[in-house]
Protein backbone atom coordinates (compact mmCIF):
# COMPACT_ATOMS: atom_id res chain seq x y z
CA UNK A 1 0.00 0.00 0.00
CA UNK A 2 2.82 2.39 0.81
CA UNK A 3 4.30 1.82 -2.63
CA UNK A 4 0.93 2.53 -4.26
CA UNK A 5 0.46 5.73 -2.26
CA UNK A 6 3.98 6.87 -3.23
CA UNK A 7 3.19 6.29 -6.92
CA UNK A 8 -0.10 8.21 -6.66
CA UNK A 9 1.64 11.08 -4.87
CA UNK A 10 4.38 11.18 -7.46
CA UNK A 11 1.83 11.30 -10.30
CA UNK A 12 -0.11 14.09 -8.61
CA UNK A 13 3.10 16.06 -8.08
CA UNK A 14 4.02 15.65 -11.76
CA UNK A 15 0.57 16.83 -12.83
CA UNK A 16 0.86 19.91 -10.63
CA UNK A 17 4.33 20.70 -12.02
CA UNK A 18 3.10 20.36 -15.63
CA UNK A 19 0.10 22.55 -14.88
CA UNK A 20 2.38 25.19 -13.37
CA UNK A 21 4.66 25.21 -16.42
CA UNK A 22 1.68 25.36 -18.76
CA UNK A 23 0.39 28.42 -16.93
CA UNK A 24 3.76 30.15 -16.99
CA UNK A 25 5.11 29.24 -20.42
CA UNK A 26 4.06 30.35 -23.91
CA UNK A 27 1.64 33.08 -24.86
CA UNK A 28 -1.19 33.12 -22.37
CA UNK A 29 -4.72 34.22 -22.98
CA UNK A 30 -4.96 37.77 -21.79
CA UNK A 31 -1.23 38.34 -22.21
CA UNK A 32 -0.30 41.80 -23.49
CA UNK A 33 2.95 40.61 -25.09
CA UNK A 34 2.67 40.67 -28.85
CA UNK A 35 4.47 38.53 -31.40
CA UNK A 36 5.27 40.23 -34.70
CA UNK A 37 6.64 38.35 -37.68
CA UNK A 38 8.87 40.38 -40.00
CA UNK A 39 9.51 39.05 -43.49
CA UNK A 40 12.08 41.19 -45.33
CA UNK A 41 12.74 40.43 -48.98
CA UNK A 42 16.51 40.90 -48.79
CA UNK A 43 19.05 42.67 -46.62
CA UNK A 44 20.27 45.99 -48.01
CA UNK A 45 20.62 49.50 -46.62
CA UNK A 46 17.12 50.81 -47.37
CA UNK A 47 15.14 47.77 -46.24
CA UNK A 48 17.34 47.31 -43.17
CA UNK A 49 16.65 50.91 -42.16
CA UNK A 50 12.90 50.42 -42.59
CA UNK A 51 12.94 47.32 -40.38
CA UNK A 52 14.96 49.11 -37.68
CA UNK A 53 12.60 52.07 -37.74
CA UNK A 54 9.59 49.76 -37.46
CA UNK A 55 10.98 47.86 -34.49
CA UNK A 56 12.03 51.03 -32.70
CA UNK A 57 8.60 52.61 -33.05
CA UNK A 58 6.89 49.54 -31.60
CA UNK A 59 9.38 49.38 -28.73
CA UNK A 60 9.03 53.12 -28.05
CA UNK A 61 5.26 52.79 -27.80
CA UNK A 62 4.87 49.40 -26.12
CA UNK A 63 8.17 48.75 -24.34
CA UNK A 64 10.74 46.11 -25.24
CA UNK A 65 9.24 43.63 -22.77
CA UNK A 66 5.82 43.76 -24.43
CA UNK A 67 6.78 42.62 -27.92
CA UNK A 68 8.70 39.78 -29.54
CA UNK A 69 9.97 40.12 -33.12
CA UNK A 70 10.60 37.14 -35.37
CA UNK A 71 12.77 38.56 -38.16
CA UNK A 72 13.26 36.43 -41.29
CA UNK A 73 15.28 37.27 -44.43
CA UNK A 74 13.68 36.17 -47.71
CA UNK A 75 17.05 36.00 -49.49
CA UNK A 76 15.56 37.94 -52.45
CA UNK A 77 13.43 34.91 -53.29
CA UNK A 78 9.60 35.19 -53.40
CA UNK A 79 9.23 31.45 -52.70
CA UNK A 80 11.30 31.81 -49.54
CA UNK A 81 9.13 34.76 -48.53
CA UNK A 82 6.04 32.58 -49.01
CA UNK A 83 7.50 29.85 -46.81
CA UNK A 84 8.28 32.40 -44.10
CA UNK A 85 4.82 33.98 -44.28
CA UNK A 86 3.10 30.60 -44.04
CA UNK A 87 5.23 29.75 -41.01
CA UNK A 88 4.17 32.99 -39.34
CA UNK A 89 0.54 32.01 -39.93
CA UNK A 90 1.15 28.55 -38.47
CA UNK A 91 2.77 30.16 -35.43
CA UNK A 92 -0.23 32.43 -34.93
CA UNK A 93 1.67 35.72 -34.82
CA UNK A 94 -0.34 38.80 -33.92
CA UNK A 95 0.83 40.85 -36.90
CA UNK A 96 3.04 40.47 -39.99
CA UNK A 97 5.29 43.26 -41.23
CA UNK A 98 6.19 42.67 -44.88
CA UNK A 99 9.20 44.66 -46.06
CA UNK A 100 9.21 45.15 -49.88
CA UNK A 101 6.69 44.18 -52.54
CA UNK A 102 7.37 40.42 -52.96
CA UNK A 103 7.27 40.03 -49.18
CA UNK A 104 3.89 41.79 -49.09
CA UNK A 105 2.55 39.63 -51.91
CA UNK A 106 3.63 36.48 -50.08
CA UNK A 107 2.04 37.57 -46.82
CA UNK A 108 -1.19 38.53 -48.57
CA UNK A 109 -1.37 35.07 -50.14
CA UNK A 110 -0.70 33.39 -46.79
CA UNK A 111 -3.50 34.92 -44.69
CA UNK A 112 -6.66 36.98 -44.92
CA UNK A 113 -7.02 37.17 -41.14
CA UNK A 114 -3.75 38.23 -39.50
CA UNK A 115 -3.09 41.99 -39.92
CA UNK A 116 -0.38 42.70 -42.51
CA UNK A 117 1.53 45.98 -42.72
CA UNK A 118 3.73 46.55 -45.73
CA UNK A 119 6.61 48.97 -45.99
CA UNK A 120 9.09 49.86 -48.75
CA UNK A 121 6.28 49.06 -51.19
CA UNK A 122 6.04 51.57 -54.01
CA UNK A 123 2.46 51.18 -55.28
CA UNK A 124 -0.03 48.95 -53.47
CA UNK A 125 -2.52 48.88 -56.33
CA UNK A 126 0.14 47.42 -58.62
CA UNK A 127 1.64 45.13 -55.97
CA UNK A 128 -1.71 43.57 -55.05
CA UNK A 129 -3.33 43.83 -58.49
CA UNK A 130 -6.11 46.06 -57.21
CA UNK A 131 -8.53 47.72 -59.61
CA UNK A 132 -9.46 51.33 -58.91
CA UNK A 133 -7.10 51.53 -55.92
CA UNK A 134 -8.06 54.63 -53.93
CA UNK A 135 -5.36 54.66 -51.26
CA UNK A 136 -6.89 52.13 -48.85
CA UNK A 137 -6.38 48.43 -49.49
CA UNK A 138 -9.08 47.15 -47.16
CA UNK A 139 -9.27 43.67 -45.66
CA UNK A 140 -6.29 42.82 -43.47
CA UNK A 141 -3.66 44.93 -45.27
CA UNK A 142 -2.29 48.45 -44.96
CA UNK A 143 1.17 50.00 -44.62
CA UNK A 144 3.46 52.65 -46.03
CA UNK A 145 4.83 53.44 -49.48
CA UNK A 146 8.34 54.50 -50.50
CA UNK A 147 7.08 56.19 -53.66
CA UNK A 148 8.90 59.45 -54.30
CA UNK A 149 7.39 61.85 -56.87
CA UNK A 150 8.37 60.23 -60.16
CA UNK A 151 7.76 63.36 -62.18
CA UNK A 152 10.33 65.15 -60.01
CA UNK A 153 12.80 62.31 -60.48
CA UNK A 154 12.39 62.61 -64.25
CA UNK A 155 12.94 66.36 -63.96
CA UNK A 156 16.14 65.68 -62.01
CA UNK A 157 17.58 63.96 -65.07
CA UNK A 158 16.77 67.01 -67.19
CA UNK A 159 18.12 69.45 -64.60
CA UNK A 160 21.39 67.60 -64.07
CA UNK A 161 21.98 66.65 -67.70
CA UNK A 162 20.18 69.14 -69.98
CA UNK A 163 22.18 67.97 -73.01
CA UNK A 164 21.18 64.32 -72.60
CA UNK A 165 19.24 62.92 -75.52
CA UNK A 166 19.11 59.21 -74.61
CA UNK A 167 18.19 57.87 -71.17
CA UNK A 168 18.27 54.19 -70.21
CA UNK A 169 15.84 52.93 -67.59
CA UNK A 170 17.47 49.93 -65.89
CA UNK A 171 15.32 47.70 -63.65
CA UNK A 172 14.47 44.15 -62.60
CA UNK A 173 11.55 42.84 -64.65
CA UNK A 174 10.45 40.55 -61.79
CA UNK A 175 9.62 43.52 -59.55
CA UNK A 176 6.18 44.87 -60.43
CA UNK A 177 6.73 48.19 -58.73
CA UNK A 178 9.99 48.74 -60.61
CA UNK A 179 8.07 48.33 -63.88
CA UNK A 180 5.52 50.87 -62.67
CA UNK A 181 8.21 53.43 -61.83
CA UNK A 182 10.12 53.20 -65.09
CA UNK A 183 6.92 53.40 -67.11
CA UNK A 184 6.00 56.67 -65.41
CA UNK A 185 9.50 58.14 -65.71
CA UNK A 186 9.68 57.09 -69.38
CA UNK A 187 6.45 58.93 -70.15
CA UNK A 188 7.65 62.05 -68.32
CA UNK A 189 10.95 62.09 -70.22
CA UNK A 190 9.25 61.57 -73.56
CA UNK A 191 7.02 64.57 -72.88
CA UNK A 192 10.25 66.57 -72.90
CA UNK A 193 11.49 65.10 -76.16
CA UNK A 194 14.03 62.74 -74.58
CA UNK A 195 14.45 59.23 -75.96
CA UNK A 196 13.86 56.86 -73.03
CA UNK A 197 14.53 53.12 -73.46
CA UNK A 198 13.66 50.33 -71.05
CA UNK A 199 16.46 47.92 -70.13
CA UNK A 200 14.90 45.12 -68.04
CA UNK A 201 17.01 42.35 -66.52
CA UNK A 202 15.62 39.18 -64.96
CA UNK A 203 17.99 38.82 -61.99
CA UNK A 204 21.54 39.55 -60.86
CA UNK A 205 22.91 36.99 -63.31
CA UNK A 206 22.14 39.10 -66.38
CA UNK A 207 22.43 42.53 -64.76
CA UNK A 208 26.02 43.13 -65.92
CA UNK A 209 25.23 42.32 -69.54
CA UNK A 210 22.09 44.49 -69.66
CA UNK A 211 23.78 47.34 -67.79
CA UNK A 212 26.71 47.29 -70.22
CA UNK A 213 24.33 47.53 -73.19
CA UNK A 214 22.44 50.36 -71.50
CA UNK A 215 25.65 52.29 -70.77
CA UNK A 216 26.92 51.84 -74.31
CA UNK A 217 23.73 53.26 -75.81
CA UNK A 218 22.75 56.06 -73.43
CA UNK A 219 23.83 59.40 -72.04
CA UNK A 220 22.30 58.79 -68.60
CA UNK A 221 20.93 55.76 -66.75
CA UNK A 222 17.96 55.91 -64.39
CA UNK A 223 17.34 53.16 -61.81
CA UNK A 224 14.16 53.13 -59.67
CA UNK A 225 13.73 51.87 -56.12
CA UNK A 226 14.56 48.30 -57.09
CA UNK A 227 15.67 45.66 -54.59
CA UNK A 228 17.84 43.68 -56.99
CA UNK A 229 19.62 46.87 -58.04
CA UNK A 230 20.05 47.86 -54.39
CA UNK A 231 21.72 44.53 -53.66
CA UNK A 232 24.07 44.84 -56.65
CA UNK A 233 25.09 48.50 -56.93
CA UNK A 234 28.74 47.51 -57.22
CA UNK A 235 28.06 45.81 -60.55
CA UNK A 236 26.46 48.95 -61.97
CA UNK A 237 29.15 51.26 -60.59
CA UNK A 238 31.96 49.13 -62.00
CA UNK A 239 30.40 49.37 -65.45
CA UNK A 240 29.13 52.94 -65.54
CA UNK A 241 31.97 54.87 -63.89
CA UNK A 242 34.69 53.76 -66.35
CA UNK A 243 32.34 54.51 -69.24
CA UNK A 244 31.59 57.96 -67.73
CA UNK A 245 27.84 57.31 -67.76
CA UNK A 246 26.05 58.93 -64.80
CA UNK A 247 23.26 57.21 -62.88
CA UNK A 248 20.23 58.93 -61.35
CA UNK A 249 18.79 56.73 -58.59
CA UNK A 250 15.36 56.29 -57.07
CA UNK A 251 16.62 56.16 -53.49
CA UNK A 252 19.61 57.08 -51.35
CA UNK A 253 21.05 53.62 -50.75
CA UNK A 254 21.31 52.94 -54.48
CA UNK A 255 22.69 56.42 -55.10
CA UNK A 256 25.39 55.87 -52.49
CA UNK A 257 26.43 52.71 -54.29
CA UNK A 258 26.35 53.72 -57.94
CA UNK A 259 24.53 57.02 -58.52
CA UNK A 260 25.27 60.71 -58.71
CA UNK A 261 21.96 62.10 -57.42
CA UNK A 262 18.59 61.12 -56.00
CA UNK A 263 15.41 62.50 -54.50
CA UNK A 264 15.59 60.62 -51.26
CA UNK A 265 13.18 59.60 -48.52
CA UNK A 266 14.18 58.27 -45.11
CA UNK A 267 13.49 54.55 -44.98
CA UNK A 268 14.05 54.58 -41.23
CA UNK A 269 11.29 57.18 -40.84
CA UNK A 270 9.07 55.19 -43.20
CA UNK A 271 9.54 52.09 -41.09
CA UNK A 272 8.96 54.09 -37.92
CA UNK A 273 5.61 55.31 -39.29
CA UNK A 274 4.72 51.70 -40.07
CA UNK A 275 5.56 50.71 -36.52
CA UNK A 276 3.21 53.36 -35.14
CA UNK A 277 0.47 51.89 -37.35
CA UNK A 278 1.19 48.47 -35.82
CA UNK A 279 0.71 49.88 -32.32
CA UNK A 280 -2.64 51.39 -33.30
CA UNK A 281 -3.78 47.98 -34.51
CA UNK A 282 -2.41 45.85 -31.68
CA UNK A 283 -2.84 48.04 -28.62
CA UNK A 284 -5.55 50.47 -29.63
CA UNK A 285 -7.72 48.10 -31.66
CA UNK A 286 -7.82 50.27 -34.78
CA UNK A 287 -9.40 48.60 -37.81
CA UNK A 288 -6.67 47.93 -40.38
CA UNK A 289 -9.22 47.73 -43.19
CA UNK A 290 -9.91 51.45 -42.86
CA UNK A 291 -6.27 52.57 -42.54
CA UNK A 292 -5.02 54.36 -45.67
CA UNK A 293 -1.54 53.77 -47.05
CA UNK A 294 0.99 56.24 -45.59
CA UNK A 295 3.61 58.12 -47.61
CA UNK A 296 6.89 59.81 -46.77
CA UNK A 297 6.18 63.38 -45.79
CA UNK A 298 9.42 64.84 -47.16
CA UNK A 299 11.96 64.08 -49.86
CA UNK A 300 15.52 65.37 -49.77
CA UNK A 301 17.60 65.96 -52.93
CA UNK A 302 21.00 64.36 -52.36
CA UNK A 303 24.18 63.67 -54.32
CA UNK A 304 27.07 61.24 -54.19
CA UNK A 305 30.23 63.32 -53.72
CA UNK A 306 32.64 60.57 -54.75
CA UNK A 307 30.82 59.68 -57.95
CA UNK A 308 30.37 63.31 -58.92
CA UNK A 309 34.10 63.90 -58.55
CA UNK A 310 34.95 60.73 -60.50
CA UNK A 311 32.71 61.82 -63.38
CA UNK A 312 33.68 65.50 -63.26
CA UNK A 313 30.13 66.60 -62.41
CA UNK A 314 29.39 69.72 -60.38
CA UNK A 315 26.47 69.08 -57.98
CA UNK A 316 23.46 71.31 -58.41
CA UNK A 317 22.66 73.90 -55.79
CA UNK A 318 20.22 72.73 -53.15
CA UNK A 319 21.46 69.13 -53.09
CA UNK A 320 22.88 67.62 -49.89
CA UNK A 321 25.87 65.28 -49.92
CA UNK A 322 25.15 61.71 -48.87
CA UNK A 323 27.07 60.97 -45.70
CA UNK A 324 29.79 58.38 -46.17
CA UNK A 325 29.45 55.30 -43.98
Amino acid sequence: MKTTRRIIAAVLTLVLICATFAACGGTQEGSDKYEIGIVQLVEHVALDAATEGFKQAVIDELGADKVEFDFQNGQNDPQTCSTIANQFVSNGVDLIMANATPALQSAAAATADIPILGTSVTEYGVALNLENFNGTVGGNISGTSDLAPLDKQAQMIIDWFPEAKKVALLYCSKEANSQYQVDVVKAELEKNGIEATLYPFSDSNDLAQICTTAADNSDVIYVPTDNTVAENTGIIDNICEPKKVPVIAGEEGICAGCGVATLSISYYDLGYATGKMAVKILRDGEDISTMPIGYAETQTPKFNQQNCEALGITPLEGYVAIEAE
